[in-house]
């Protein structure tokens, strides 16, 4: 039965491991299964095995360096006849296109070993960028040209490492080997399995960008490792051709305090183990060890040089940064800025528990004029925390309404009669700010309760996803494996869903993401978003009747109402947000480093110094709180 369990955060693909024991049989049932509980895909098509078929080869080859283009044309543009025939076939528990993929991989895998066997590395320089947005190679000879290029890549890692040549390039082919031999397993059963087990990861991952399935190594990692390795180190790795590029800091973690480790980096070792050609798995076993210990992550940078990050382990790990509260003295008072990394919820404590906290201690020791409620790089969390932590700045209201795979709508209520806040609010989002995070910013600007500054939109990840393993009670790994696949998606109380577009800011201040190409709509398939009614007006009609009699005395005394006094002054606001940062040429000059495809590094960073999106979204609560005194003076 499948437990629901839900999820906000993404993850990014698990290494390949030894296939489970699954027949074709096995394989239709558990895409069948994953087909049911999905969202909007209840049955396979054509357009569903076209994209499988894509995603099998991205699976196989990713940086491209062992398929050519030629062999592999009727997978990357499949005919109608050939998704028709795969579907067929599939109906009958049947794989053979896949199988068959599975083969040209085999036969790439020796024309790699034999190119290998001759390859000289490559006297000239190389940049990363040469592989950026790369097709398949044409002909053997282009294949070789690349990986030439790869070994010249290598050997300029090398040179960084002071590594001796013949046991960093030993690693490396020892590592490749290894790879291959496990696609290939060591009997036609294995190759079977493997070969089975890609297409199950294909065929899921074609429903959304969300969906995914594991083997059950993989689900052990997912539960164990996964949120480690984005939340340990603070980084989130993607494979690259000389280590792990880092593609994502997570604020208030280790590497972020430090502040070393940036967007863009290449760990290329690890304790001095060089890590170049190693999966994101084995790397990560590298990375993690004892509470407390030390770990040394060697990293190469946009400019080419190589610095040493020292990291500790353990409780960091665990017990990351969660809140940051600061205060900003404003008149005979102060305003209160609360940055909240993640919508959490443990034995001891939660983000609603411990921004309640923050914010009594200082109504207690200051006059609090103003709350910025800083989201930026929060991914999300808890849906739970999402409707708690939107509680304590709205009266009773429906902060979040949830829709799964059968259609029906639930609706999550905050239920405290009174807000512990109900003054001048003012969120901060960027385009890492996700899922529960833009439940809340989204909620809370339904309402009117708050302005939305930052970036233009938010993340844009709307759906949430369950997954078959229930981690809460030691639950064994089924040994044909696991699945995360995306149940529905979720709206605010106006009916609209973030999911695509994100939460829009009301006024724009634009941040070090601000032209990245982050979120949902940058993803391989993502959902479309959809609309429901609004329910400023509860009907209750996802209740049974007792509770509803409950709920209509909650109300009867106190009720959030939309709010669109905020509107009126949003012309004034917006002015002067602008007035000020034309008139701020360090902020002008970070916009135009931004927008670069290739940022001078050294005016980045001199001109990044300042967070002009805090700095702004304070001097707007300043604006706000003038504003509401002079309206109730004038009153």
């Amino acid at each position: 039965m499948l437990r629901i369990i839900f999820v906000f955060l993404s993850v990014i693909s698990l290494a390949f491991s030894k296939p489970p024991t699954i027949t074709p049989q096995d394989a239709k049932g558990k895409i069948q299964e994953i087909l049911r509980s999905h969202a909007c895909h209840h049955v396979l098509n054509k357009d569903l095995i076209k994209r499988s078929f894509i995603n099998m080869i991205d699976e196989l080859d990713p940086l491209k360096l062992y398929f050519l283009s030629d062999e592999i044309k009727d997978y990357l543009n499949p005919s109608d006849e050939l998704c028709q025939k795969a579907l067929s076939e599939f109906n009958e528990s049947i794989f053979t296109e896949y199988l068959k993929l599975h083969s040209l991989m085999e036969r790439a895998i020796e024309r790699r070993g034999q190119l290998e066997a001759s390859v000289i590395p490559a006297t000239e320089k190389v940049s990363l960028r040469n592989f950026k947005d790369l097709g398949f190679s044409e002909t053997s000879d282009v294949l070789f040209t690349r990986l030439c290029q790869v070994k010249a890549l290598h050997e300029q890692t090398l040179e960084k490492l002071k590594e001796d040549p013949k046991k960093f390039f030993t690693k490396i082919n020892k590592r490749r080997l290894n790879h291959e031999n496990e696609l290939l397993g060591k009997s036609s059963k294995e190759r079977e399995e493997m070969a089975l087990t890609i297409a199950i990861k294909a065929i899921s991952s074609s429903l959304d960008s969300q969906t995914h399935y594991f083997t059950p190594k993989e689900a052990n990692q997912f539960l164990i490792q996964v949120q480690q390795r984005l939340f340990g180190i603070g980084a989130q790795l993607r494979d690259d051709v000389t280590g792990l590029g880092i593609v994502k800091i997570i604020e208030g973690s280790p590497a972020f305090i430090q502040g070393k480790l940036k967007i863009g980096d290449t760990i290329i070792a690890v304790d001095r183990h060089s890590i170049t050609g190693m999966d994101i798995s084995e790397a990560v076993e590298l990375i993690r060890g004892p509470e407390g210990s030390k770990v040394k992550l060697t990293i190469l940078n946009d400019q080419e040089d190589t610095i040493d990050i020292e990291l500790t382990r353990g409780e960091i790990v665990i017990q990351e940064t969660r809140l940051e509260k600061t205060i900003e003295p404003f008149g005979d008072g102060v305003i209160a800025v609360l940055h909240l990394f993640s919508f959490y919820q443990d034995e001891k404590t939660s983000s609603a528990k411990d921004l309640q906290e923050a914010l009594l201690e200082i109504q207690k020791n200051h006059l609090l004029k103003g709350v910025v409620l800083d989201l930026r790089f929060n991914s999300g969390g808890l849906l739970s925390q999402a409707v708690a932590v939107s509680g304590l700045f709205i009266k009773p209201g429906i902060v979040v309404s949830v829709k799964d795979n059968t259609g029906f709508i639930s609706h999550l209520r905050s239920l405290e009669k009174k807000p512990l806040w109900d003054g001048p609010l003012l969120v901060l989002t960027n385009k890492a700010s996700a899922s529960a995070a833009e439940i809340v910013a989204q909620t809370l600007q339904d309402y009117g309760r708050s302005l939305v500054v930052g970036d233009e939109t938010s993340f844009g990840k709307g759906t949430f996803q369950t997954f078959t393993l229930d981690s809460s009670h030691n639950a064994k790994v089924n040994p044909k494996g696991e699945y995360k696949v995306t149940r529905g998606l979720y709206y605010t109380v106006s009916g609209k869903s973030p999911q695509l577009y994100g939460v829009k800011s009301d006024i724009i201040v634009h941040g070090p993401l601000a032209f990245s190409e982050i979120g949902e709509k940058h993803s391989k398939y993502p959902l479309q978003p959809d609309e429901i009614l609004e329910n400023f007006d509860d009907r209750m009609d996802d209740i049974a009747l007792f509770q509803r009699l409950q709920l209509e005395r909650i109300y009867e005394n106190s009720k959030q109402a939309k709010d669109n006094s905020l509107t009126s002054y949003l012309g004034v606001l917006k002015a002067n947000t602008e007035l000020r940062l034309n008139q701020n040429k360090s902020y002008q000059d970070f916009v135009i480093q931004i927008k670069k495809e290739e940022p001078d590094t050294e005016n980045l960073e001199k001109t990044g110094l300042t967070d002009y999106q805090l700095q702004e979204g304070l001097d707007l609560i300043k604006d706000l709180i003038f504003m509401n005194n002079a309206k109730a003076n004038a009153a």
